[in-house]
């Protein structure tokens, strides 16, 4: 696997990055231990001043971690990857190694709801300043870039909405700026999307979801070029955001089944879709992969299908409140479990309004398009039928 440019990405994800002790197991060990020996006290010298290659200490060097970072690289096309604790971490992470006090930041208002609390809240605290704008409006980064801006930051598709931006109109508008930019691209995961490839300097995951694929660990990552990682490595070094060395195994076993995951998901998410958009009950569905939706057309020339996540808009009946018939339909599902996790086999179903955006003010709500009455599906891997038996409350 020295030249991974020859191989598919279905290659790429069952083999790039594995590597074998002299026990020449086919599986990748886990490596769970918090330090490694020198051989001298010279060798310790080098490690430590960066003058060798080896592992140290599993904060920041563990071969496991190591496996998983050159995987996730090889599929998003990244010289590097960071590995980080959480998708959370993350985007600290990515932050807190290219940002500086007094430095600008312009966000999508578009993004998850804890995201627009750590931009909009705890880093302004630290001094960055952050300008949230519409995601599809391109002339609003243009306007809100400074001569302080280091980063555009953009969900897409984005959370719950699934809207979609232009990521080479965006990342010709943040060079212009000075700037990078960095796309979170958990929704789709390498298998559907790739921003770097479409001019992106930046990709965020939250292996939490799609990587894992089936609701066990938290993890996270960032990838680009070995000038952009090097600082974010740097803090992750000295505050210990680390992904577990037992984590990072577990995204190995699921980057291997990546592609085939994400198809049946893409699948079962259309199918769905289309469905609901035929339901009496619902005013609207929000689906990237369907012509109704606003930014179809651009969805399909950057991925390669729709994804797995279902948003649509529940009617107010019988005397309910647009929140009251969001709840009524959740609490009427069987099948389909009430969390705010995606990215499992197991379909997920969330009121974000109280839910992953529920710390937001209801005028940021709005202002992203979250309105009591929607609904968020994240579609799993059981029968497209039983999925559907499963929401016959909107058949009524």
């Amino acid at each position: 696997m020295n030249n991974n440019l020859q191989f598919h990405p279905e290659t790429l994800s069952v083999r790039a990055g594995s590597e074998s002790t002299p026990y020449g197991e086919n599986s990748e060990a886990m490596f769970l231990n918090s330090s490694f020996r020198f051989e001298s006290a010279a060798q310790a010298a080098a490690r430590f001043g960066g003058t060798e290659p080896g592992n140290i200490y599993s904060r920041f060097t563990n071969p496991t971690v190591t496996m998983f970072q050159n995987k996730l690289a090889a599929l998003e096309g990244a010289e590097q990857c960071v590995a980080t604790s959480s998708g959370m971490s993350a985007i600290l992470a990515c932050v807190m190694g290219l940002c500086s006090a007094g430095d600008h930041i312009v966000a999508s208002r578009s993004i998850f709801g804890t995201s627009v609390q750590l931009f909009g809240n705890i880093l302004k605290r630290w001094g960055l300043d952050v300008t949230f704008v519409s995601l599809t409006d391109a002339s609003e980064w243009q306007a809100a870039a400074t001569a302080k801006t280091k980063l555009f930051f953009v969900e897409t598709p984005s959370n719950p909405l699934t809207e979609v931006c232009d990521i080479r109109l965006l990342a010709d508008i943040a060079h212009q700026a000075g700037a990078h930019l960095v796309v979170d691209n958990c929704f789709c995961t390498p298998a559907i999307q790739r921003p770097l490839a479409l001019g992106a300097d930046i990709v965020i995951h939250s292996a939490t979801k799609y990587i894992d694929g089936q609701g066990r660990c938290l993890g996270g990552a960032v990838l680009g070029s070995k000038v952009l990682m090097e600082p974010v490595y740097a803090f992750l070094r000295t505050a210990g955001v680390t992904m577990s060395a037992f984590n990072a195994w577990v995204f190995l076993k699921g980057l291997e089944t990546l592609h085939v995951r994400m198809e049946a998901h893409a699948r079962n998410a259309l199918a769905l879709a289309t469905w609901l958009e035929s339901q009496p009950q619902v005013s609207r569905v929000h689906y990237p992969g369907l012509k109704s939706h606003p930014q179809h057309a651009l969805a399909m020339s950057q991925q390669l299908s729709g994804a797995g996540i279902v948003t649509f808009e529940v009617k107010s009946s019988a005397g309910k409140t647009a929140q009251e018939s969001a709840w009524a339909l959740i609490d009427s599902t069987q099948l389909i479990s009430i969390t705010a996790n995606l990215g499992d086999a197991k379909s997920t179903i969330t009121h974000p309004a109280t839910t992953t955006h529920s710390r937001v003010t209801a005028e940021a709500r709005a202002a992203a398009g979250i309105s009591d009455g929607l609904v968020r599906i994240a579609v799993g891997l059981e029968h497209i039928e039983d999925l559907k038996a499963d929401l016959a409350l909107l058949t009524r």
